[in-house]
């Protein structure tokens, strides 16, 4: 995946074309926020356990993040748009299969469809942006298309909480599904790229998958896939799995008012990525600010944890909402950690790290959610500090394990 900044289309045609491949992207966030809003009529239905619960969430995110690498050879010898809709209709069957489940195996398997229908709507933003933006904007348009796609976790606060409510899980399902039908087509008619250079001999899709080895090679690789795979997992675990059934049954939250506390939490998190965009600081200003933030973010959770009072489980949680922007430093420091020529792939590792980090977080999460209501005590409880350990391990991984060249931090 060329990472050089081509600069062939007019800005206009660019910020438009862009913006429509956020709709898959906002779908792909609405998915994977439902379980905190279906999480109560889904156990009631299918008489699931906590642990059954994370494996129903984390199967989205496992299925996404192992299909990024095939993602990314596929946006390589194909394109942003010819790859995204082959991929995305996966995702509008999932969902159906989803609404018509009569079990919890299918259910699973919609999941399934849905996470591997969405696995490339993140990526086509940011190899789009590489390619079609000035290297200098990469961390601040993509924080403002992680705040775009994040709207679609606004339909999995209020308006999805009322319509579970109102009706069912499985109308949730469906209007996921007739949305997605809509993004899929506007990205149909919209969405175009400049005509690929033919002079240049086209790569083997053996050839494309083996370059893969070279990131994984390089000593440095390690402690971002770490970090990557905890800190987005975090914020999705609190907000797409536990917060809804930690308000309902810390505090006798009923499922709208659960939906409340996670639209705001939701609207909050729209403003993180566009303003750590902006604070954006290349070279080593901008490993030391990921460490200092993973590390308040690691305490917000652990403080839910600790202090069950509504007010402070509300505050944290939407602090957490905001501070979760400053991953897109993250996404800004693979960037300029590999060369030209690996950016896309990079980018494409870095974001399987993430969600197969979350499907491990919130299988983890679930079965210590369980072990805990084993020994009688509080499940949020385990789950907050599951979390938060995880987050300090992430951590310290990305600060002791070898930097990128010309990353270490100076000395004044």
């Amino acid at each position: 995946m060329p990472a050089e900044t081509s600069l062939t289309l007019p800005a206009r045609s660019a910020w438009a074309m862009v913006l429509t491949l956020c709709t898959a992207f906002a779908l792909s966030q609405a998915y994977r926020t439902v379980g905190a809003i279906m999480a109560g009529q889904l156990q009631a239905e299918f008489g699931l356990s906590s642990q059954a619960l994370g494996l129903f969430s984390g199967s989205f995110h496992f299925a996404f993040g192992a299909m990024q690498l095939f993602m990314g050879v596929g946006i390589d010898l194909h394109g942003v748009r010819r790859t995204v809709l082959t991929a995305f209709p996966l995702a509008i069957a999932g969902a159906l299969l989803s609404a018509l489940s009569t079990n919890f195996t299918l259910l699973i398997a919609g999941q399934v469809l849905i996470g591997v229908g969405c696995a490339p709507a993140f990526l086509v933003c940011t190899v789009f942006i590489a390619r079609h933006f000035p290297a200098a904007r990469f961390a601040s348009v993509s924080g403002l298309v992680l705040g775009i796609g994040g709207l679609g976790m606004l339909l999995t606060g209020t308006p999805l909480a009322w319509l579970v409510e109102a009706r069912s899980w499985r109308m949730g399902f469906a209007v996921l599904a007739a949305a997605s039908a809509l993004a899929w087509l506007s990205i149909l008619l919209w969405v175009r790229e400049p005509a690929r250079d033919t002079a240049q001999p086209k790569e083997s899709l053996f050839a494309a998958l083996r370059q893969f080895g070279t990131l994984f090679a390089m000593p440095h690789t390690l402690g971002i896939l770490l970090l990557g795979a905890v800190t987005y997992a975090a914020f999705i675990s609190l907000r797409g799995l536990w917060l809804g059934p930690l308000l309902a049954e810390r505090y006798g939250y009923s499922l709208v008012q659960s939906g409340n506390v996670a639209l705001i939490v939701s609207v909050v998190s729209l403003f993180g990525p566009p303003l750590f965009g902006r604070l954006d600081r290349d070279g080593p200003a901008r490993r030391r600010r990921i460490v200092a933030c993973c590390a308040v973010y690691a305490a917000l959770f652990a403080a839910i944890g600790v202090f069950h009072a509504a007010w402070i489980d509300i505050a944290c949680a939407i602090l957490i909402g905001l501070l979760s922007g400053f991953i897109v430093w993250e996404y800004a420091d693979v960037r300029v950690a590999y060369p030209a020529a690996l950016t896309g792939r990079a980018m494409a590792v870095f974001t399987m790290a993430m969600f197969l980090g979350v499907a491990l977080m919130q299988w983890l999460t679930g079965v210590a959610a369980s072990v805990a209501q084993s020994q009688g005590v509080e499940p949020y409880t385990a789950v907050l500090a599951a979390i938060a350990a995880l987050l300090v391990a992430g951590c310290a991984a990305f600060a002791w394990l070898p930097a990128p060249p010309g990353a270490v931090a100076r000395k004044p």
